[in-house]
């Protein structure tokens, strides 16, 4: 199957970052201290550790460090209430998004492994969708990501992703614990393939 490139995976988290925000907004004014579904993470710890790893992503295009995780991190302080937190989560994706732009397809950076712009733009968007659902499970039960946006990640990150299995979104949060496919038993551990070798 021929992967989306890495532009292609801008738009498409970018269209993530629209819809999360569209679905979280208008709970700015809710209780964000309950747990984030069935995550132990609260929901405005949820959103906080999105906002990181948006931002994480974002110095790995830019930096593009060959063996590690660049030695910076991003604290959302305990206090900042939901909406500041969603103003964050806008940023990190913002930055992201920004890096992405002035990649390379030929650039590499570390995530267990050489990964390309079009991995961590997948990853980016991969977050954003499936941290949405988790608050959402709790602040607006039955939002579920786009189908189109759920298939451009697990094109790019779940080769192993079952075929014909049904809805991408429920194949996607299948593959990542969060969901039950007919036939098949739920997943108790998993990881997506963001590296790609040479």
């Amino acid at each position: 199957m021929e992967q989306l490139g890495h532009e292609c995976l801008a738009h498409v988290l970018a269209d993530a970052l629209a819809v999360s925000a569209r679905a979280l907004r208008p709970h700015a004014d809710e209780d964000w201290d309950r747990p984030a579904g069935s995550l132990t993470w609260s929901c405005r710890e949820t959103a906080a550790h999105l906002a990181h790893d948006l931002a994480a992503y974002a110095g790995q295009v830019a930096g593009l460090p060959d063996d590690r995780y660049l030695a910076f991190d991003l604290v959302v302080p305990t206090a900042t209430g939901p909406a500041e937190v969603l103003r964050v989560v806008d940023a990190c994706g913002a930055l992201l998004l920004a890096a992405l732009a002035r990649s390379s397809p030929q650039d590499r950076a570390w995530h267990w492994g050489p990964c390309d712009p079009a991995g961590f733009a997948a990853m980016g968007t991969a977050e954003t969708l499936l941290h949405t659902w988790d608050i959402t499970r709790t602040l607006e039960p039955g939002w579920e990501p786009p189908s189109e946006l759920s298939a451009a990640v697990l094109r790019r990150l779940f080769p192993e992703a079952p075929t014909g299995a049904g809805d991408p979104t429920a194949v996607l949060l299948w593959c990542t614990g969060r969901g039950e496919l007919p036939g098949r038993a739920r997943r108790t551990s998993w990881a997506w393939q963001a590296a790609r070798p040479e």
